[in-house]
């Protein structure tokens, strides 16, 4: 049974919306950390979006703000990535991870700069111009 599940990517023209979503198997989401990350083709992998419970809001790269809305289901035990005005530089494998707290305790960072304990396998999302 994989943890992480991820679904919804595939390929958009730019301008458009993809929804993202991240199934959990396994354990449930409460005092876990949850992120969104992706990797485009030579590059490193970066934190699109995360919410480190108890650290504030959300937080957004620079690049996708405005654009991205992170949220989860705890009920659905899932989470999802909404991606609006989608851009050819979005292009990437987007991954969904998450993070015990009960192992870490509160992060002291309000970023996506944490390693997941579980990682999903990717989806890829291909914007044309």
């Amino acid at each position: 049974q994989v943890p992480l599940q991820e679904s919804g990517g595939g390929l958009v023209q730019s301008g458009g919306s993809l929804r993202l979503s991240c199934e959990v198997s396994g354990f449930t989401l409460d005092h876990f950390a949850i992120g969104w990350f992706r990797r485009a083709p030579e590059s490193e992998r970066e934190g699109v979006s995360c919410i480190n419970t108890g650290n504030g809001g959300p937080y957004y790269v620079d690049s996708v703000r405005g654009r991205f809305t992170i949220s989860s289901d705890n009920a659905k035990n899932a989470f999802y990535l909404q991606m609006n005005s989608l851009k050819p530089e979005d292009t990437a494998v987007y991954y969904c991870a998450a993070l015990d707290l009960n192992l870490w305790g509160k992060l002291p960072m309000t970023d996506c700069s944490w390693i997941g304990d579980y990682w999903g396998h990717g989806t890829q999302v291909s914007v044309s111009a």
